[in-house]
């Protein structure tokens, strides 16, 4: 990444400015094509001179069939001052310092050559003040002329800052929207996520535990890093750093949600041995979960990519404590007994507890 250091500031700062590329975003949203006729797509995360999001909705605008498009721009957009000033005829000291919103309920092929592309697009954002307007405030998700967009929105698809991942997760669930939108994997394991996972209100999109070049304002100064980066036809010194671990979430159907995990293995009590404190089994990869275990398992956070609600039960998450309480011993949640994941008194990773719906025979 961009350097350890670098990366906690841009956290502590509250300003994730990673931009998406192209081809991830559409090789994700592939598989939500069916769930966008006639809707109103937010993106409120993104400067629609910069944004990835913008322009893959842009461009597919006709195809997809949707009804609106909405961006919105925070006031620290390194980019939109560029053009915002010779649209509104801006005279500022630091003219980037300017939030706005873009609405659009058309594409056309407007430099008649064919085809739409972002020549046309560019065209209409510049040619018709009525589509680009400025934001009274600072463009902010959580400020309210945006959350009037958000009530406006049928599904919300962006790449939000990761230090707000909590707050925006929780937003999104508030106002009761549809949304696709990336994070990091580990959010799994927040206490303000998982139970939104267990109680399948959001979900694992098709990808997951990715490591994903970003356009970002921080210099890439890691050679390995920058050799990854260089592989993948990206230029580190533009400051586009890889970042892993990223995992899309969304509460949309997609066909990957219900495909069955096959399981090959059975269980023995040598193999999958129980924890300390109360009655599960642990379990170390997701390849190796038993078919015919009828009983709790403990399953890493990997498991996530493989949920299947027709096939297994969430019941709870633990590493040094259970989130949600779900268990007891002896009358008394586990969370009084410290350590709920022991083997042999060894402490394990975190967590994931589930029980299979229909263990098979053996």
């Amino acid at each position: 990444m961009a350097g350890n250091a670098d990366l906690r500031a841009a956290n502590r700062a509250k300003k994730d400015e990673f931009y998406t590329q192209l081809d991830d975003i559409a090789r994700e949203l592939k598989h939500y094509k069916q769930h966008f006729n006639g809707k109103v797509v937010l993106c409120n995360c993104d400067d629609p001179y910069e944004s990835n999001f913008f322009k893959y909705f842009a461009l597919n605008f006709n195809q997809l069939g949707l009804k609106k498009l909405i961006a919105t721009c925070y006031d620290g957009s390194p980019v939109a001052g560029d053009e915002l000033p010779l649209l509104f005829e801006i005279e500022e000291a630091e003219p980037k310092k300017i939030a706005y919103k873009v609405e659009i309920t058309e594409v056309q092929d407007y430099n008649n050559d064919g085809a739409v592309n972002l020549a046309d697009v560019q065209y209409l954002i510049q040619n018709d003040k009525n589509v680009l307007s400025l934001l009274k405030g600072n463009g902010d998700f959580r400020s309210q002329e945006c959350i009037e967009l958000l009530k406006e929105a049928d599904i919300v698809v962006t790449n939000p800052p990761f230090s707000l991942f909590r707050e925006y997760i929780a937003q999104l669930i508030t106002f009761n929207k549809k949304f696709v939108i990336l994070g990091n994997m580990n959010a799994i394991t927040y206490k303000e996520i998982f139970p939104l996972l267990k109680d399948n209100k959001i979900w694992i999109g098709n990808g997951f535990n990715l490591s994903m070049v970003f356009k970002t304002t921080y210099a890439n100064n890691l050679e390995a890093n920058r050799q990854y980066v260089k592989n993948k036809g990206y230029n580190p010194d533009e400051n586009y750093v890889k970042t892993p671990a990223i995992a899309w979430f969304t509460n949309l159907d997609i066909p990957k949600r219900h495909e069955q995990l096959d399981l090959f293995k059975h269980y023995t009590p040598e193999e999958y041995p129980k924890y300390d404190n109360f009655d599960a089994i642990n379990v170390d990869k997701v390849a190796d979960i038993p078919m015919d275990y009828e009983g709790v398992m403990g399953v890493p956070i990997t498991y996530m990519d493989k949920y299947n609600p027709d096939q297994f039960e969430i019941l709870d998450a633990a590493n040094r404590y259970l989130l949600l309480d779900y268990f007891n011993v002896n009358d008394r949640v586990v969370k009084e007994h410290g350590h709920c994941c022991n083997i042999n008194g060894a402490s394990t990773y975190f967590r994931i507890l589930i029980r299979n719906k229909k263990p098979q025979k053996p």
